[in-house]
């Protein structure tokens, strides 16, 4: 028997990583409350519940709004200070400790950890 809940999330991750616009689940209650908050949250776009079949579909629109720009009193601590996060500033490409340093913020582009 497989977990429903970790076969959503890992469709969801995979369409993400995929980048596809809209991935559709198999529906149930608990997927219809958990893709609810994971709208009401900002995590998806939007989703639609599609009542055919035996068991019906949750139609999910995904978000792809991956630029995040910190301020520098917003640092990202990565790890508790065991990874980095590496930042697009106008100082250039830099980590975050050293944009704590330089008191400068930026768009934020990975995380190493």
């Amino acid at each position: 028997m497989t977990d429903p809940i970790a076969d959503y999330l890992t469709r969801l991750r995979n369409a993400i990583k995929a980048n596809h616009r809209v991935v559709e689940v198999p529906a149930s209650n608990l997927k219809k409350e958990l893709t609810r908050i994971l709208h009401e949250k900002g995590y998806i776009l939007n989703y639609k519940f599609v009542e055919e079949g035996p068991q019906g579909t949750i139609k999910i629109a995904l978000k792809y709004d991956l630029r995040k720009y910190v301020g520098y009193k917003d640092m990202p601590r990565v790890l508790n200070g065991l990874g980095i996060a590496i930042l697009s500033t106008s100082k250039g490409v830099i980590t975050n400790k050293e944009a704590l340093d330089l008191k400068v913020g930026g768009e934020v582009l990975c995380y190493i950890y």
